[in-house]
């Protein structure tokens, strides 16, 4: 017959005298949602970790023992961003037959996506780099930012390759310039565009794409 550890103890109510361990007194899942949108609204520069631990209703101990520091939580905030608000891009490019359709489905949700009141407008990943003075986070979002031209890109290659856009086409340029359709909605929106102009603007950037 074993002897009770004290946990047991405490689980089965006994006369210890430490409490049983105290829940997390923040659900986590809803302070990274707080902090994606301060983050979004105000870019990474210009929140401080006060503003975090206000928005999130968390203290800085309970942050840094959940999130790390700053830069952690941010590089969590754009990973969870990417998933929760950001995939249109890459849905739009996995599912849509060509690189035309893949983009203009792309152009037309950005419109919708960064135009929601129901969030901050615009993209995070293009805001949050504004006024940035810290490289690592910089370079990161930069990283994102190339890396979606480049998976544009790669689509826009296959489709010359297959014939379905003409072999002259300048792949890297026509990705570029979708990339800067993207940014440049972005901070339109956040300059006050509707959807239905930004819907607009996206029809009329695709006028310019060739065709066989």
């Amino acid at each position: 017959m074993h002897s009770m550890t004290s946990n047991e103890t405490r689980v089965k109510g006994g006369s210890a005298s430490k409490p049983r361990g105290r829940p997390r007194s923040f659900d986590r899942e809803t302070a990274l949602e707080k902090a994606i949108l301060a983050f979004w609204e105000h870019g990474y520069e210009a929140t401080s970790v006060s503003d975090l631990t206000r928005v999130m209703d968390i203290g800085a101990p309970s942050l840094y023992a959940a999130f790390g520091d700053k830069r952690s939580l941010f590089e969590e905030v754009v990973r969870e961003y990417g998933v929760r608000y950001g995939s249109f891009a890459d849905r739009a490019l996995a599912e849509e037959p060509t690189a035309r359709a893949a983009v203009t489905r792309m152009l037309r949700e950005a419109a919708a996506e960064y135009t929601d009141p129901a969030h901050p407008h615009g993209c995070l990943v293009v805001h949050a780099a504004t006024n940035c003075s810290t490289p690592e986070v910089e370079e990161s979002l930069r990283g994102r930012r190339n890396a979606n031209i480049a998976a544009i890109r790669s689509r826009i290659e296959a489709d010359i390759a297959a014939g379905v856009l003409p072999a002259a086409t300048d792949a890297a340029a026509l990705a570029r310039h979708a990339g800067a359709m993207i940014q440049g909605m972005s901070q339109q929106a956040r300059d006050g565009a509707s959807q239905e102009e930004l819907e607009a603007l996206a029809e009329i950037a695709m006028t310019i794409w060739p065709r066989t």
